[in-house]
């Protein structure tokens, strides 16, 4: 069943325009990645589809109804998204970070109850985070961040997830870590994922549909084995590589780069 789509999307900056003639589909309890070089619009695409930018040209859909159209505290109990650039107060611990996750919810004179003290204790156990809990946030490591962000915007017990370069500057470990959980909230949660990734493997590891953008536009969309391969590496990165299968997943080894 369709939830998110996108119909002639047009994106820009001032005058420049990012993103141009897209359109995409995405259903429910899919997981999807977005893929192309550096500049290529993914996390622009990322902050339309969570309404931080307006679309120049064409409408997203949520459910059959235009972005634009929901109030903002509907949209929230719909959709979440963990941007590249969080911001986090110095002195505020991880759970009471997790714990905001719960203000869509309320109304303006509602205090946290019982339901909402629950709901971000499973939170935290969800992304192991009880060691962690009377921590100051900015305290913790990268990859332990990223968690208690990802744990803050289940507690808003949305349907679907945003997630920009979610491994980026993580350690090998780390970032296996966020991917995990990621699957593990699709797999068993049925969270709707939603992510920009630099990793052509772990996009292929762990995507249901990848969406390929090149210049502004999208190149190629489809299921990982459909539509990876050497040559559309060759026309995206410029990189020559071999490509692998394993458990009908692809896996690229880069050979060099492509000068002319």
């Amino acid at each position: 069943m369709e939830i998110l789509k996108g119909q002639n999307i047009q994106l820009a900056y001032d005058e420049k325009i990012v993103i141009d003639e897209i359109d995409f589909s995405i259903n429910k309890g899919e997981v999807v990645s977005i893929i192309g070089t550096n500049g290529c619009g993914k996390s622009t695409l990322l902050k339309a589809i969570a309404r931080v930018l307006n679309c120049k040209k064409g409408e997203i859909y949520l459910e059959n109804s235009k972005i634009q159209d929901i109030k903002n505290k509907d949209f929230s109990k719909k959709l979440a998204f963990v941007s590249q650039n969080n911001e986090i107060p110095e002195d505020i611990t991880v759970y009471d970070f997790i714990m905001y996750g719960r203000i869509p919810h309320k109304k303006w004179y509602e205090i946290y109850n019982e339901e909402d003290r629950n709901i971000v204790e499973w939170a935290i156990k969800i992304c192991h985070l009880e060691k962690f809990r009377e921590r100051k946030v900015m305290s913790l490591s990268g990859g332990e961040r990223q968690k208690v962000w990802i744990s803050m915007v289940l507690a808003q017990k949305t349907e679907i997830l945003l997630l920009d370069e979610p491994t980026t500057y993580l350690d090998i470990c780390h970032q296996f870590e966020i991917m995990e959980l990621v699957k593990m909230l699709n797999r068993e949660l049925g969270i709707t994922i939603i992510m920009v990734l630099h990793d052509i493997n772990q996009a292929a590891q762990y995507s249901d549909k990848i969406i390929v953008l090149k210049n502004g536009k999208k190149f190629k969309e489809g299921k990982p084995m459909e539509i990876l391969n050497p040559q559309l590496i060759k026309d995206v990165y410029r990189v020559d590589s071999v490509m692998e299968i394993e458990n009908n997943i692809p896996y690229f080894k880069l050979k060099g780069i492509i000068n002319n």
